[in-house]
């Protein structure tokens, strides 16, 4: 995560996320750094749009902490929207999955 963390700190500060920078982050974290991590996250996050991966990380988390609220409702529903809320809440786990995976 830390990694992550650091691309997320140039990025905030408006610098470029290179491999020297992230490494010099690391360093001066004292984070004994992995230069296969860092060559692999600098080309992962080659083309993305941070800015836009954040925005559906938030907009995806709110909706992932309502899930366990939807769960606690009434038995009462009729079957076939559970089966839209379930197929609802897949899609979302697999957007944050790829997510995850983007970032590490």
């Amino acid at each position: 995560m830390e990694y992550i963390y650091a691309a997320l700190l140039l990025h905030n500060a408006g610098k470029a996320i290179t491999e020297d920078a992230i490494t010099a982050v690391l360093q001066a974290a004292g984070i004994e750094v992995n230069d296969a991590r860092v060559k692999a996250l600098v080309a992962a996050l080659e083309g993305v749009d941070i800015e836009e991966a954040i925005a559906k990380a938030a907009f995806a988390a709110p909706a992932a902490a309502a899930a366990p609220a939807a769960a606690a409702a009434p038995a009462a529903e009729a079957p076939a929207e559970e089966e839209k809320e379930e197929e609802e809440d897949h899609a979302e786990e697999d957007g944050m999955a790829g997510l995850g995976a983007l970032f590490g």
